[in-house]
């Protein structure tokens, strides 16, 4: 869990007071089927239940899976940010709902992202070494 997923956000709202809201992002660090890592300073309990827009920024056109409702699992403490475990409520591979195909396609783009980036970072040196 180095590094946030690329181009890929939560987005939730949280209640400030009787008549506000705020809107608050936070980065993702690991997304499966099951559920996510999120980061944020906003303080959750285990057991909270959170409902989350998940966007992945594109060049065209975002993708988005709006509405996914998770439950905090799991909260671990980072400096002044807190990573929290949430699993998701009723989505798996299965699902053919339109938010299940959104994060099936949210996953696929992620993977792909982080396999470009890992071939980028293994640079030339290391195709030559494997060549010898």
């Amino acid at each position: 869990m180095n590094e946030a997923l690329p181009d890929l956000i939560a987005r939730f709202r949280i209640k400030r007071g009787l008549f506000r809201k705020e809107t608050v992002e936070a980065r993702l660090f690991e997304l499966d089927s099951y559920g996510c890592v999120m980061k944020t300073d906003k303080v959750f309990n285990p057991g909270d239940t959170v409902i989350l827009d998940l966007i992945m920024d594109m060049p065209f056109e975002n993708i988005q899976a709006e509405g996914v409702s998770g439950l905090v699992t799991e909260r671990r403490k980072h400096c002044s940010n807190f990573f929290y475990s949430i699993d998701f409520f009723e989505f798996t591979d299965s699902g053919n709902s339109p938010v299940s195909e959104k994060l099936r396609r949210i996953r696929d783009v992620v993977n792909k992202k982080k396999s470009i980036r890992s071939r980028r970072s293994s640079g030339p040196a290391s195709g030559m070494q494997q060549t010898a």
